[in-house]
């Protein structure tokens, strides 16, 4: 009864949402499109409710950058692919704005662990897909416990409890918090990366071609 109704609540807030912060979405929009090339909605495939593949919606922070060819998704502070409206909408999280669609369309919900990568989730132990038995959330219990300050580890573990504990009632209590969450910042940074330098941006590189080889 208490799934039903947490569907119902994800279906009626997330349409009223989408209508009133349709004028915010748009000024995102624009000021991703002004600032940088590429699509205003990054899409990508995440593992939803039982390992069901379905297509993640977000706001574009990260510029294409053809001198840098990753085999890692990994995101760090100093990377230089983030743009500048990236870094404050990645802060304040209204990069995730978009997924109130995923909300809507029963992809996701309000509250729940967070979607992990399709290739991610072929490798989960019997313990780790757990936390598929439930739609993956917009924030859940490690969001509001640490964000980015968590270890894989840590986050598997908080969401196992979210599981076993869950309730409507968790569920508001996790919405509130997350509200406070972002408003003061904590756990949003991304790590610095370590040991070798960051690559260079575009025009950095562009720039250190015209020098003379040592």
């Amino acid at each position: 009864m208490q799934l039903a109704v947490k569907r119902l609540v994800d279906i009626v807030l997330s349409a009223v949402l989408l209508v009133a912060l349709l004028p915010v979405m748009i000024v995102i929009g624009v000021a991703v499109k002004a600032t940088s090339p590429g699509e205003i909605i990054f899409r990508q495939q995440r593992g939803g409710r039982g390992g069901r593949p379905f297509m993640i919606y977000k706001f574009r922070t990260m510029a294409h950058d053809p001198l840098w060819s990753s085999r890692t998704t990994r995101v760090y502070e100093d990377d230089p692919r983030i743009t500048r409206v990236g870094k404050l909408l990645r802060r304040m999280s209204l990069d995730e704005l978009p997924q109130i669609v995923n909300v809507l369309l029963g992809d996701m919900s309000f509250v729940g662990p967070r979607p992990d990568l399709l290739h991610h989730v072929e490798r989960y132990t019997p313990d780790q897909r757990r936390r598929l038995e439930v739609r993956p959330g917009i924030t859940g219990w490690a969001q509001v416990a640490g964000r980015n300050d968590l270890s894989w580890d840590e986050r598997i573990a908080l969401d196992a409890e979210y599981l076993q504990d869950w309730s409507l009632r968790r569920d508001i209590a996790i919405v509130a918090k997350t509200a406070a969450v972002v408003l003061s910042g904590r756990g949003a940074a991304t790590p610095k990366r370590k040991g070798s330098p960051p690559p260079k941006r575009i025009e950095d590189a562009a720039r250190d071609k015209d020098q003379p080889t040592i």
